[in-house]
């Protein structure tokens, strides 16, 4: 893993560890039933008196009321949490390793023990204490968590977050969301891990820091989702992903009254958003933002292409990327993502310069043409990619890897030829009962690339014009 990047806002002070009146609802739908703020606060610091010492805490806790629990506890403690970008034993060690030398190093709590000579403290069942009248409070430059990057455009890439980036980030979050549900508190489902920056904040530090409520689980099956849904007492925000988003479309499953429904992590199609909120009558908003910056930007995916940002943020085009400034960034950030910023702030995403490809002249993006492969009958998910170069100087093949149950290769590409370029068609199709998504529903290029390896080339009929370039 790479050196840790400071993202976080530098600040002096103290702030509260949470926020609200003790008496609020924290967590719903657990084995305990509902758990009140200043409950919680009192079993957080239970915990955080067995833990040991050390820097940093991994949590391998996949409810979010545990997570909860030991983001609190671990405060407590002055530890920050290690959000690893999987929970794979590899990835685990691997970031305890990277941490081991740090102070007192790192240790896992809850889950399985890691192959790793690191610490391992169960997470215990939440004592039931006395309620905590008195909202305990931490440095407000104080580390809170060092989150990763998915790795799907490379090696993961940790950056660490103050508490004082967390509290702001979170009250631009409300402000941006806050229309959706009112004055009264929202009870968020979320489909997303805490462990990602997403989930992380609009799961864990919302419900804590912006006075919502959360479901103590995860849910991902259709009916799990709706049963939790169900549960809820208040305005009911469903907390997702595109990919989650189309398999409780594509189930039929029965959902109650929503306040909205938050997507991030990857692209979500604006068909795919005109559905949802047809079926469940509710608004789509989608999130923009990355585990460097948080949250940046929100749109109504149904009905505009444009984003607008949260207030205080500001983006300015660069040849390689994009530079942000915003109120929880101590300095400015540049993202691979291109972008057009229109005369009001709001802006369009043009892709990733990683993603656009020129061939024979031609110009097209990785995004668009995923776009459309999921846009053909009978395609239930799927990718495309260029492959590396075959010799120094030539230009890298471009492939695709799809769910297509009733089709072959060669339908996909043929049906593919009547909306892109004969140069940008795949060369190689490799078809699979599904993709090796991550929890959020990323892709590992390092494992598309294996699974592409063997793939047969397309025959050359369903490719228009033959191998039509160099591609």
């Amino acid at each position: 893993m790479s050196a840790v990047t400071q993202t976080g806002a530098r600040d002096c002070g103290r702030l509260p560890l949470a926020s609200g009146d003790p008496e609020r609802v924290l967590v719903f739908g657990g084995t305990t039933g509902s758990v009140r703020l200043g409950r919680f606060l009192a079993q957080a610091q239970a915990l955080a008196g067995g833990l040991p010492d050390a820097r940093h805490a991994l949590p391998l806790v996949e409810d979010r009321h545990g997570f909860l629990l030991a983001f609190c506890a671990a405060a407590l403690r002055g530890q920050s949490l290690l959000l690893p970008p999987s929970g794979t034993p590899g990835t685990v060690a691997e970031i305890l390793q990277a941490h081991a030398g740090t102070d007192a190093g790192a240790y896992c709590l809850g889950g399985t023990p890691p192959p790793s000579p690191a610490w391992h403290v169960p997470l215990p069942e939440p004592v039931d204490a006395a309620s905590c009248h008195d909202v305990p409070q931490v440095d407000a430059a104080a580390l809170a968590a060092i989150g990763y990057t998915s790795g799907s455009t490379g090696r993961p890439q940790a950056h660490a977050k103050q508490w004082s980036a967390f509290a702001r980030g979170t009250a631009q979050n409300v402000m941006a969301l806050r229309d959706l549900w009112g004055d009264a508190q929202p009870q968020i489902v979320a489909t997303v891990p805490p462990q990602h920056m997403y989930g992380m904040e609009l799961s864990v530090l919302l419900p804590l820091l912006g006075g919502a409520a959360v479901h103590a689980g995860r849910p991902l099956l259709p009916a799990d989702v709706a049963r939790a849904l169900e549960q809820a007492q208040g305005p009911r925000l469903l907390v997702t992903t595109p990919v989650h988003l189309r398999a409780l479309l594509r189930s039929g499953v029965v959902l109650p009254p929503l306040a909205g429904i938050v997507s991030a992590t990857a692209p979500l199609a604006s068909d795919l958003a005109a559905q949802a909120e047809a079926r469940y009558g509710t608004q789509v908003r989608e999130m923009f933002g990355s585990t460097e910056t948080c949250i940046l930007a929100t749109r109504r995916t149904a009905q505009e292409a444009m984003w607008t940002p949260i207030p205080g943020v500001r983006l300015r085009p660069q040849p390689d990327g994009t530079q942000v400034q915003a109120p929880h960034l101590p300095a400015a950030v540049t993202l691979a993502d291109l972008v057009e910023v229109a005369q009001d702030g709001r802006f369009r995403l043009c892709g990733r310069q990683a993603d656009l490809l020129e061939i024979a002249g031609k110009r097209a993006s990785l995004g668009d043409l995923t776009r459309r492969l999921l846009a053909v009958p009978g395609v239930e998910d799927g990718v495309v990619v260029q492959l590396e170069p075959e010799r120094e100087g030539e230009v890298g093949r471009i492939a695709a890897l799809a769910v297509a149950p009733r089709l072959v290769a060669a339908q996909i590409v043929a049906a593919l030829r009547g909306s892109i370029d004969p140069v940008f068609l795949p060369r190689r199709v490799r078809l699979l009962p599904a993709l090796p998504r991550n929890d959020t529903g990323k892709l590992r290029r390092d494992l598309l690339l294996e699974l592409l390896a063997d793939a047969p080339p397309v025959h050359s009929s369903a490719v228009a014009d033959g191998d039509a370039g160099p591609a």
